[in-house]
């Protein structure tokens, strides 16, 4: 799924596959996945911010991309608020400022996240990182 997107660099993918792999033995990882037909087509993983009582960290989200824009992503968001309810006040994401990144960002402020933060040239020249915010009832 995460190359499918053309998003990702070989770096990146191989982060996703360890925070998958992650989810099923270190505690502190959450996650949730979409199946259709039997077939893993999207992802989301989460787990308690470090030393931040309350907040959590979103690490990954994806859907296959050919199933993007389906509401799949915001099944995964929603299932992923129902499993810290009561354990959460705030949720964190980081994601990129490059331009392909545009819907990937309007998604997250769809969803009533805001952006709290840039650095510049996170990634590498040209890549900020965008961190956004979302304060949980």
């Amino acid at each position: 799924m995460t190359r499918g997107t053309g998003l990702f660099s070989n770096p990146e993918i191989g982060v996703a596959l360890e925070v998958f792999d992650d989810g099923f033995i270190d505690p502190d990882y959450e996650s949730v996945g979409v199946e259709i037909d039997g077939m893993l087509v999207g992802w989301a993983c989460w787990g308690p911010t470090p030393k931040r009582e309350g907040t959590f960290d979103l690490y990954w989200i994806v859907v296959e991309r050919d199933r993007q824009g389906l509401g799949l992503g915001t099944l995964l968001l929603a299932e992923m608020g129902r499993r810290v309810a009561g354990r959460a006040q705030t949720v964190l994401v980081e994601t990129s400022g490059r331009e392909d990144y545009a819907p990937t960002r309007t998604f997250y402020q769809r969803h009533g996240y805001r952006q709290i933060g840039i650095e510049v040239d996170h990634y590498g020249p040209g890549d900020d990182l965008v961190r956004f915010a979302k304060t949980l009832p």
